[in-house]
């Protein structure tokens, strides 16, 4: 009987991946991160949820104390960015980091096993000509997590299992409630699990970085209003801003140095291109010229046409077919093929 370790959380997803690979005669190994303390599908309640399915199957369950590096990778991470006026994505950084790599480590030097499973939606393929694995959009495009998989290596895919790539979220409730999972009900976890645990991004990063009052100004640097605190707003935010104007304005620029929030309307709020560094190429080679194809800049965004110019090995310039808003330094660009992920990397500056 072949082992495999399968990633739980406590929520509906991962639970429902055990239960199908029990139910395909894999012997399955439950294995729980304890990342932060509080609520969340990550922390206490989760590792509660998982424990009772493991107990419903009669599987194993173990927690690994992953607070330590949660806290290095991903809670310093993000402060870091949000300090110094960036976005960061921190779940694709959390699944390379903190979870796909740790877990295939720990599977092998514990049980000798070199398969772990995930309750991600997304799905790998092999392609023999190339010799590489390859990442594909799931089939449930409202739930597809291909963007926040963009950083995995080779090795991590090698190892990956996604028992929920070829189903809906649907059909995932309707497995849970047919085997009675105590998680069949549970609600979707938010995007980002520190939201969960904090309430909100503001007051997470409120522990971590002291309020400094500045400007919010136009682009012509007319001051506008007064903030708190450039950690305080995204680029592309438009509620929230304490400003009057005649027209609907967003976040366009956080300057640290400046300690400014620059804002204006939508129509001057796009841009022409960007750069894009950390570079990861999934699916393909990496592209030695330029290449045409589509890329999504934020997890909610449509994929959109784009030239790819190579600078260097990790890095890569976007040219847009059209002009887009609210293009984020610190978040990812993903490029895509249709159903395909060919790769990513993090956007570093607009044009």
């Amino acid at each position: 009987m072949e082992k495999i370790v399968v990633g739980l959380s406590g929520g509906v997803d991962s639970s429902v991946a055990a239960a199908i690979l029990h139910q395909q005669g894999y012997e399955v190994i439950g294995l729980t991160l304890w990342l932060m303390k509080g609520k969340g599908q990550c922390c206490s309640e989760g590792m509660v949820d998982a424990a009772l399915l493991c107990e419903q199957f009669g599987i194993p369950h173990h927690v690994v104390d992953s607070r330590e590096l949660f806290q290095n990778q991903i809670i310093d991470y993000l402060v870091s960015g949000y300090a110094t006026g960036t976005t960061p994505l921190p779940c694709s950084q959390c699944n390379k980091a903190v979870k796909f790599g740790p877990m295939l480590s720990y599977a092998k030097a514990t049980w000798g096993i070199d398969k772990i499973a995930t309750g991600h939606y997304a799905r790998i393929g092999y392609d023999l000509k190339s010799d590489r694995y390859q990442l594909f959009t799931a089939v449930d495009s409202s739930k597809d997590q291909s963007y926040f998989l963009y950083d995995l290596s080779q090795e991590m895919l090698a190892g990956s299992v996604f028992p929920l790539g070829n189903q809906t979220k649907a059909q995932t409730r309707a497995i849970a409630t047919e085997l009675g999972l105590n998680t069949a009900q549970k609600p979707d976890s938010q995007d980002l699990c520190l939201i969960e645990s904090y309430g909100s991004m503001s007051k997470f990063l409120d522990k971590y970085i002291a309020q400094k009052e500045g400007e919010i100004v136009d682009l012509e640097g007319k001051v506008l209003g007064k903030h708190q605190g450039i950690h305080h707003y995204t680029i592309g935010q438009r509620k929230g801003l304490g400003v009057a104007a005649p027209e609907p304005l967003y976040v366009v620029k956080l300057d640290p140095v400046m300690n400014q929030v620059v804002v204006t309307t939508r129509e001057k709020g796009g841009h022409s291109g960007c750069v894009v560094e950390q570079m990861n190429w999934v699916s393909i080679t990496p592209p030695a010229t330029i290449i045409q194809t589509s890329v999504k800049v934020r997890y909610r965004s449509e994929a959109v046409p784009v030239t790819v110019v190579p600078l260097d090995s990790t890095r890569v310039k976007l040219v847009f077919v059209e002009p887009q808003f609210a293009i984020t330094p610190g978040q990812a660009a993903v490029f895509y093929d249709g159903e395909m992920l060919l790769g990513g990397g993090i956007i570093a500056r607009n044009d």
